[in-house]
């Protein structure tokens, strides 16, 4: 069975720029000390894969749509080519939640692409 959907290019790991936006959303979250913690623990992590819509499931957000400025510009990533970063998660387990730290616009492309596609990712 052949696949409509386009192949979904990631780098082998997170760009540096990802971390500090991390930990400005986690921040809104966390106490500045948790939120150190949280983020050196997400570079240590190593990397493995989830599939789109399970992320979305974990996460109880909404998928934004491909008007959305930052999706449009994830979406056209993928249909030229260029390698996306990957997904910076963070476990709520009081909440039974999971929250996105960084690529929730990333995961919306994506999800819009191939809501079967294992995203690579880094979770704590």
């Amino acid at each position: 069975m052949m696949s409509d959907n386009p192949e979904i290019k990631w780098l082998p790991n997170v760009e540096d720029k990802d971390y500090p936006a991390a930990q400005s959303y986690l921040g809104l979250l966390h106490t500045d000390a948790e939120v150190i913690g949280l983020v050196n623990k997400l570079k240590a992590a190593k990397v493995i894969q989830f599939k789109a819509k399970d992320i979305f499931r974990a996460s109880g957000l909404s998928l934004l749509a491909v008007t959305n400025y930052h999706v449009a510009k994830d979406e056209k990533k993928i249909k030229e080519g260029t390698a996306l970063s990957p997904l910076l998660l963070v476990r709520d387990v009081p909440n039974g939640k999971l929250v996105i730290a960084d690529g929730y616009h990333r995961l919306c492309a994506v999800y819009a692409a191939d809501e079967d596609a294992l995203i690579p990712s880094k979770i704590v």
